[in-house]
């Protein structure tokens, strides 16, 4: 899209490779972008409203220093893809995370389908502590190793499960299956996932980040890093002020107003008081 800072987004990830329509770079830039731009609810949590156009992604993600929730990612990724001349459209998808893989969900996932050299691929840039860091090839059964866990697709009557491998099990994430969405959907499960008040992005701080040999998982004050083999170790965080130094520091997000921030995680009982 014209209005996309395809400059910015590169120095926003920190990519300098190159700038083609090909299956490395977009292997690269999947690696890179949840690196980068953490996953993150802040502004849920804070009552503010959450923008998906492109103006406000760029604003909030490449000026201000700030990650986002599915939507926000996957939108920005779709841009920038876009504008290096990949063919790319948006799916949704059933969130199944600890839910039975036969539940009904609402479609409140975002992820990406993107067409390359006569294949298809999914990419998603956007799903918390398991977010993907390599695109898949939509290859059912087919177990593909990324830079962090082992994922596979699965295929049912009319859909395809995502699955990862967790300690040797295979865990459902999200069902999806191939029909076009588009930013209108996405604003509709936007506004539920930020307004309603049945939403846990209003009462539970989420944020994760994927780095070259670990991740790190945050659930209101529990902090989790899983390392790439692996070892898992977690810890809680007992103040307010800790746990935006945590944000700052190892989720690299720019809290917009700390004293306010603070203020809403001890409201909320995300810390103690």
């Amino acid at each position: 899209m014209s209005d996309f800072d395809l400059d910015g987004y590169f120095t926003r990830i920190g990519y300098g490779g190159p700038a083609d329509r090909s299956l490395a770079t977009l292997k690269s830039l999947h690696a890179a972008h949840p690196q980068a731009i953490p996953f993150e609810n802040i502004d849920a949590l804070m009552g503010v409203s959450v923008g998906l156009d492109s103006a406000s992604l760029q604003d909030k993600v490449f000026k201000r220093g700030r990650g986002g929730y599915c939507f926000e990612h996957n939108l920005i990724f779709k841009h920038a893809l876009e504008a290096l001349g990949f063919t790319v459209s948006g799916l949704a998808a059933r969130v199944l995370w600890g839910q039975p893989d036969d539940a009904i969900t609402a479609r409140s996932h975002m992820l990406l389908r993107v067409e390359l050299d006569g294949k298809t691929w999914i990419a998603d840039v956007g799903f918390g502590g398991l977010t993907l860091t390599a695109p898949l090839l939509l290859e059912p059964d087919r177990e593909q190793q990324t830079p962090h866990e082992m994922f596979r697709i699965v295929e049912g009557a009319d859909h395809f499960r995502l699955q990862a491998n967790i300690g040797g099990d295979w865990r459902t994430l999200y069902r999806f299956d191939m029909h076009r969405a588009y930013e209108v959907d996405y604003q509709v499960s936007s506004h539920f996932l930020s307004t309603h008040p049945s939403s846990h992005f209003l009462s539970t701080l989420v944020a994760a980040r994927a780095m070259p040999d670990r991740r790190y998982a945050l659930r209101n004050n529990r902090l989790s890093t899983h390392h790439v083999g692996g070892r898992t170790e977690q810890r809680e965080i007992a103040t307010a002020a800790e746990l935006a130094d945590v944000l700052e520091s190892q989720f690299a997000i720019i809290i917009p107003d700390r004293a306010a921030f603070e203020a809403r995680l001890r409201q909320k009982q995300i810390v103690e008081t």
